[in-house]
């Protein structure tokens, strides 16, 4: 390995080093307040590392590995989740009997996982990636032992993962058997010369039925509602932006080197996968009166959403990458009014909590209306620049149907989002809400990250254009 080859590493060598920091602070019995603001600190680092590192890229390791300007767009966006993601795991365990120590462990290892899925450019990195991600997300999903639906959740998961990982081995398995090779370039050449064989057209799809599950399309989705409910918040947070920009990062790759959106079968199938995420999605979404269960839902609608730029291929990364960049901004700040709102004994779930939540608490009230105006692609908001942006791509490549679709079934989210807002302004119920006793530093803090991310949102929504140039800019690279 060169110099500038382990220069291009060094984020990921950070990220790695910062599960190792942990696991020493736990062995000399330090605080979770120690291991907390080491962790941030760490990931500090991977930040300015990746800032340090910029002008050396791209920069292929072969045979495994590719650090180019699409890798860092997807790091930085799992860092920055990352982040807030730690804030609210420490506002979510101070109060709470488990030993919060080794969850910061875990949750290093799989925002590693999903770091590495953004360099793959080989089925081993790629399958080493997955693996670490799905193992720590084993453990994060089932964290709070006491609580029976945690365990179920990470038993389920644990039980659809492991299923997907054998599709995902037999799709490799049969690609590698026809085309001699595991490096994504090297199968694109060998596909060009001999075209697509039965055989490598059966590995794409398992590989596909492996990455659907992942990314909770539609028909591999039915662990998603159960997983996010039965989790801790911050978890749920995790699942929902970290570990899909991974996956999603990977799937990318793949198939612009082998060239996929070129093929029709390949092309009808996602377009079908599709269409029924976003109509599946949102109707499932309508339905509920859990928080969690109605965001883990909707999340399959807006994965189909991003499918429609997927399948303009390169003509539509820039759409993506926004899409996630004002998705996640979202979730994070949905995820933390929930965080905020928890008890020691169950999550701010039930649609009920949040009756009257402006009375009680302007601030997290504002938080939460203008997360779900943006989920709901209002303009002013970031996700209407998002979501325009993917209508404006799915035009340009003529995909009429899929544009469709998801005008049609935005306007069924914007009706269970706006469900959610008119419980906020509704008369408060007359119980008492029991008062948060945390480190004050750390609840301002929180409030802060929130807030901040608020006018994130705004800002994204009004002023696209600054995100919009540098994301070309780094796809350049």
């Amino acid at each position: 390995m060169t110099y500038l080859q382990f220069l291009a590493l060094l984020p990921f060598i950070i990220l790695a080093a910062a599960a190792i920091v942990v696991i020493l602070l736990i062995a000399f019995r330090q605080s979770h307040t120690v291991i907390q603001v080491t962790g941030f600190m760490m990931m500090c680092g991977v930040v300015l590392a990746m800032w340090y590192v910029r002008n050396t890229l791209p920069r292929e390791i072969p045979p495994l590995l590719v650090v180019d300007g699409l890798a860092a767009l997807f790091t930085g966006l799992i860092i920055f989740s990352v982040l807030v993601v730690g804030l609210l795991s420490y506002i979510y365990f101070e109060e709470r009997e488990e030993n919060p120590k080794e969850y910061y462990i875990l949750l290093f290892l799989a925002t590693l996982g999903s770091a590495v899925l953004t360099i793959s450019r080989h089925f081993i990195s790629f399958f080493i990636g997955l693996e670490l991600l799905s193992v720590s997300l084993y453990a994060l999903i089932a964290y709070l032992r006491n609580r029976n639906n945690a365990v179920e959740a990470g038993v389920k998961y644990l039980m659809l993962a492991a299923l997907s990982s054998a599709f995902l081995l037999f799709g490799m398995a049969l690609i590698y058997m026809e085309t001699g090779s595991m490096e994504f370039s090297a199968i694109a050449r060998v596909i060009d010369t001999t075209g697509m064989s039965v055989l490598f057209i059966m590995g794409i799809g398992l590989i596909l039925v492996a990455i659907g599950f992942k990314l909770a399309l539609v028909p591999f989705h039915l662990w998603a509602a159960d997983v996010y409910q039965g989790a801790p918040a911050p978890v749920t947070a995790f699942i929902a932006t970290v570990s899909k920009i991974g996956v999603f990062a990977v799937l990318i790759r793949f198939a612009d080197a082998i060239h996929l959106q070129q093929n029709v079968l390949a092309v009808t199938i996602i377009t079908i996968m599709a269409i029924a995420c976003m109509i599946v999605g949102n109707i499932l979404a309508l339905m509920q009166q859990n928080v969690k269960r109605l965001l883990a839902y909707s999340s399959i609608a807006h994965f189909g959403y991003l499918l429609v730029a997927f399948l303009s291929g390169n003509a539509g990364i820039g759409a993506a990458v926004f899409y996630l960049l004002a998705y996640s901004i979202t979730l994070l700040s949905a995820f933390g009014v929930i965080t905020l709102l928890s008890t020691t004994r169950r999550d701010a779930d039930d649609l009920s909590v949040y009756r009257g939540l402006f009375w009680r608490s302007p601030l997290m009230a504002a938080i939460f209306t203008v997360a779900l105006l943006s989920l709901a692609g209002i303009p002013l908001t970031a996700g209407f620049p998002a979501k325009f942006f993917i209508l404006t791509t799915g035009v340009q490549q003529h995909r009429w149907l899929l544009t469709i679709v998801l005008v049609l079934t935005s306007v069924i989210g914007l009706f269970y989002y706006l469900r959610i807002i008119s419980t906020l302004f509704a008369t408060p119920p007359l119980t008492p809400v029991k008062e948060r006793t945390l480190h004050p530093f750390f609840y301002v803090a929180t409030y802060a990250s929130l807030v901040v991310l608020m006018c994130l949102l705004g800002w994204l929504g009004v002023y696209p254009g600054f995100i919009v140039e540098n994301v070309r800019a780094f796809l350049s690279f």
